[in-house]
């Protein structure tokens, strides 16, 4: 076995990449990333300080799935690894699932972290919990004591979110529905992608009055909703529908792509010498970005690069995935509470009957159209929440409303799930009841490692009934996931029609 990486849901034969990636990692990348988590298990027993922390921030971001497949850049942030990952990889399945859960949960609350940091957020007990959840790895520790770590993953986490949540409203304001485009004007432009909205606001600045066209892709979608990005009038729309399919929809594209974070699959050479990335992502022979030591980043290149390629010639239409020409977002908690009164009045009524949340991450993988066919068969009297990338498979289909509240309701990015957690608590309230006697199910798609950690938190928060799909994750041992169905009744997808029955009839 010349590696082994089981962290994404579409690992080798469901069991572990051991030749290559599936992602596209070489053998020497996953080893050269393992030395990466080894170096900060040693950090981690170090007294936490600002440049400790933002190393183990960075240094567990960048090892995230389809972020960083430079081996220079990698070779960069080892030092001193001296604990072999492969006593946690070879060893006992159950302490594996265990440890893996934790390792991957930080990965996930390390990009979270990473966001509010930029903006000049930070919160004590999130940066703790890095140093105490790494050097755990090494520790001999108890199945008892594991678990009870676990789900102290998903807890910071959602502290972790929330500062987030906060550092991006008290930002850029609190998202407002916004109609989106997904037609391409005839003009030089930008793609950028990821997740970081600091990023965006960057290149907004610096491209203003340049004759340039901004546009979104993938997990930057819900940026068009921030009234302090939306003011610009450049920031025109969003390019093409999920990550999984930029290969085809960047090829040969007549503009540069800029990468703020996952998901970056290998660049083709039509559109190698397009491609910028910047902060976790690396990718070799493509231009990376870095900040300076106050931060900030000079997009000149990008820019530069637009120019040179000019866009397209003439208008393009990308619809998407179901034929939908325009996309809604906007809908974060502060949208949606400030009509909980509608909601509740329409459950009492009668007139909305169930709520599910249908989110999390999008993927190659066969099977995924299961999350276009539920949310198509959801019945008219329901609410359909979506957030992260997931939602391509079906956020351009028109759903119509209840009583003035549109059916599908995009909360945001991935982070962005607190919103729907919030919601959740916050109905509970209102009704007198947990959030698990509500009529609201979770149905969850994964892929990575920040899908992860919001399962965690989700567990922590003792959710029940819960989803997954469209595979459960390699890393999780039998015993480990008797454990989740006996204690939270998580349960794998089936079929839309099935699990649709199985949830209106409880």
């Amino acid at each position: 076995m010349s590696m082994f990486c089981f962290q994404c849901e579409q690992t080798a034969k469901g069991q572990g990449c051991t030749v290559c990636g599936v992602c596209g990692k070489k053998e020497d990348t996953a080893n050269l990333q393992d030395e990466v988590i080894s170096s900060l298990i040693e950090l981690s027993k170090t007294k936490p300080n600002d440049e400790t922390t933002l190393k183990i921030i960075e240094g567990l971001f960048t090892t995230i799935t389809n972020a960083n497949f430079d081996n220079e850049s990698l070779k960069t942030m080892i030092k001193n690894p001296e604990y072999d990952m492969n006593k946690i990889w070879q060893g006992n399945e159950d302490v594996r699932s265990l440890k893996s859960l934790i390792l991957f949960g930080l990965k996930g609350m390390a990009a979270y972290a990473h966001h509010a940091w930029v903006l000049g957020y930070k919160d004590e007990t999130v940066n703790n919990f890095f140093y105490e959840g790494l050097s755990a790895l090494e520790k001999d520790l108890s199945t008892d004591e594991l678990i009870a770590l676990v789900l102290k993953t998903g807890e910071v986490n959602f502290k972790c979110m929330e500062m987030l949540d906060r550092a991006n409203t008290e930002t850029y304001g609190n998202p407002e529905p916004t109609k989106v485009t997904k037609n391409i004007e005839a003009k030089p432009f930008i793609v950028i992608t990821g997740h970081d909205l600091h990023d965006l606001k960057m290149l907004l600045e610096q491209t203003k009055d340049k004759g340039i066209n901004i546009y979104t892709h993938g997990e930057m979608l819900p940026a068009l909703a921030y009234p302090e990005l939306k003011k610009y009038e450049h920031l025109k729309g969003n390019f093409g529908t999920a990550w999984q399919n930029q290969q085809k929809e960047f090829d040969n594209i007549p503009a540069p792509i800029l990468f703020t974070t996952n998901c970056i699959m290998p660049v083709k050479d039509s559109y190698k010498d397009r491609v910028f990335t910047t902060a976790a992502v690396h990718y070799p022979q493509c231009t990376y970005i870095k900040a300076d030591n106050n931060g900030y980043k000079d997009f000149t290149p990008v820019i530069n690069k637009a120019l040179e390629l000019g866009g397209y010639k003439e208008v393009q239409k990308m619809p998407g995935i179901n034929g939908g020409e325009s996309l809604t977002v906007g809908f974060g908690h502060h949208t949606v509470l400030s009509v909980a009164d509608k909601v509740v009045e329409a459950v009492k009524s009668g007139a909305l009957k169930h709520i599910f949340l249908v989110g999390g991450c999008d993927g190659a993988k066969p099977g995924r159209n299961y999350y276009t066919e539920f949310v198509k068969q959801t019945p008219k009297n329901t609410l359909v929440l979506t957030c992260a990338c997931g939602k391509y498979r079906f956020n351009d289909l028109e759903l119509g409303d209840i009583n003035g509240i549109p059916r599908l309701l995009d909360l945001g990015q991935c982070n962005d799930a607190y919103s729907g957690i919030k919601i959740a608590v916050e109905l509970a309230k209102v009704f007198n009841c947990g959030v698990n006697d509500l009529p609201l199910s979770i149905v969850l798609s994964w892929y990575e490692q920040k899908a992860v950690c919001v399962l965690l938190t989700l567990l922590y928060l003792g959710i029940q009934n819960i989803k997954l799909g469209p595979s459960l994750p390699a890393f999780v041992s039998p015993n480990v996931l008797n454990v989740l169905v006996d204690k939270f009744k998580i349960a794998p997808t089936t079929t839309p029609e099935a699990d649709l029955k199985e949830i209106l009839t409880k």
